[in-house]
């Protein structure tokens, strides 16, 4: 089969020239998604790693199921938007779910699996937008804040530029070291060169700020290219011991909360950038996308990573002039080719990902800028979630605090017509959960 043939099939299946695009347009821009957004297979490993999870292991399942959910977007939904293991969701697991709540990594896994087997079934049903529509959008903004302060402070410990105290709880490390130094600089080279819209500006920073640590003998040169890392380790071991437990649906749930409004809120934004959305500000396929979404986040727990969802990032591809699945199926294949660069993600130190941690809390914490500050109904109950999240080192708490004070504060004011029967429910549900432990 000729070139020529091969290109007008591509175009003909992904309705390239339809979309006004061509195929040379999307393949830059699903070169330039994944330079965006390519920073995950370095910072992913290293998050879980602090579950004891296999970093070698979690490396190959990023990449998996970056491979599997693009394509599965791509194919499926046909829009130019690209999924990996989302960045909070990693945290909550690593710091929160095992750290904080005792479950071991296995166990956190099948919370995983568990809430993305319930995301299939939501995306598949007509009730998705009912229960996003549901929950009040002073709260979806709220978790989105408070995920961006939780990664701010895991980035900011991470670099030793915060340290635990007796007296204080937390204080300033040695802010004269290298690596509190080089955080802070690889911090402000992926701000500025994000800000220049430079395209791979984040994985730029991290690699500047680990080669720039060599010298100081806190980073080392591992290596570029090998072949991938065993997979098995964290290959299908998924335990199920605590599935009948009120703290594992709790866990589950709470990923699936965040999971479905986060990717809800992503395809809307990326959509309404390339202009896919109908005249009714819809978003057309919503259902597919929402099916390759929550199947990645089924795949990619067995594979041994958490939530997989879609990434904000994919704009830059957008912006570059993807309109199509064809600029992702692209970037899933450079996720795929990623797995031979194994040495390269292990020789990346905990600072230089403390800056692209700290980089995304910024993003994220924007979410509080569109609260109406001016209604305190409205601002008390976001600010408890987003503060406490960070502060209890627990999505799913902040989350609970944050529903909690939303129907008390509205209560008390009379404001009932704003409460509805999902936030009730999910305020009872939490109650619950802080009585029993």
């Amino acid at each position: 089969m000729s070139t020529g043939t091969q290109a007008g099939g591509l175009d003909r299946y992904f309705g390239v020239s339809a979309a006004g695009s061509s195929i040379r347009t999307e393949v830059i821009a699903g070169l330039t998604t994944f330079l965006t957004m390519a920073y995950i297979v370095f910072v992913n490993p290293a998050i879980l790693s602090a579950a004891g999870m296999p970093q070698g292991a979690v490396f190959v399942a990023t990449c998996i199921a970056a491979f599997v959910g693009t394509m599965i977007m791509a194919l499926l939904a046909n829009y130019p938007i690209a999924l990996a293991p989302g960045m909070g969701l990693n945290a909550f697991v690593a710091f929160g779910v095992v750290g904080g709540m005792g479950f071991s990594w296995q166990e956190a896994l099948a919370a995983v699996f568990c809430s993305g087997v319930l995301f299939v079934v939501i995306s598949a049903l007509p009730v998705r937008e009912w229960i996003i529509n549901a929950i009040p959008r002073v709260l979806k903004l709220a978790v989105s804040a408070g995920i961006g302060l939780f990664l701010g402070i895991i980035a900011l410990e991470n670099a030793k530029i915060v340290v635990d105290h007796p007296a204080t709880l937390v204080t300033a490390g040695d802010l004269t070291s290298a690596g509190p130094i080089l955080a802070f600089l690889g911090f402000a080279l992926i701000a500025g060169l994000n800000h220049l819209k430079v395209p791979g500006a984040t994985i730029i920073g991290i690699l500047a700020a680990t080669v720039a640590g060599i010298p100081f003998g806190v980073a080392s040169f591992g290596g570029v290219v090998s072949m991938p890392p065993d997979p098995s380790p964290t290959l299908l071991a998924l335990d199920f011991g605590k599935v009948m437990t009120t703290s594992f649906w709790i866990v589950a749930l709470s990923l699936l909360f965040v999971d479905l409004f986060d990717t809800a809120g992503t395809l809307v934004g990326v959509a309404h950038r390339a202009n896919l959305l109908d005249a009714d500000g819809k978003l057309p396929r919503m259902r597919q996308a929402l099916l390759a979404d929550s199947s990645a986040t089924v795949v990619g727990a067995l594979a041994g990573t958490t939530n997989t969802t879609s990434y904000v990032e994919s704009a830059a591809g957008v912006a570059a002039g993807g309109r199509t699945g064809l600029a992702s199926v692209v970037t899933a294949c450079l996720f795929l080719l990623a797995l031979f660069f194994s040495p390269l993600a292990g020789s990346i130190p905990a600072y230089a990902t403390a800056a692209a941690l700290l980089y995304v809390a910024v993003v994220m914490a924007r979410g509080l800028s569109e609260i109406d500050w001016d209604d305190i109904t409205e601002a008390a109950p976001a600010v408890v979630a987003a503060i406490t999240m960070p502060l209890t080192y627990s999505i799913a708490t902040g989350i609970g605090l944050g529903f909690i004070t939303y129907v008390l504060v509205k209560a008390i004011a009379g404001k009932f017509a704003e409460l509805t029967p999902a936030v009730w429910g999910l305020a009872a549900i939490f109650c619950v959960k802080f009585v029993i432990g």
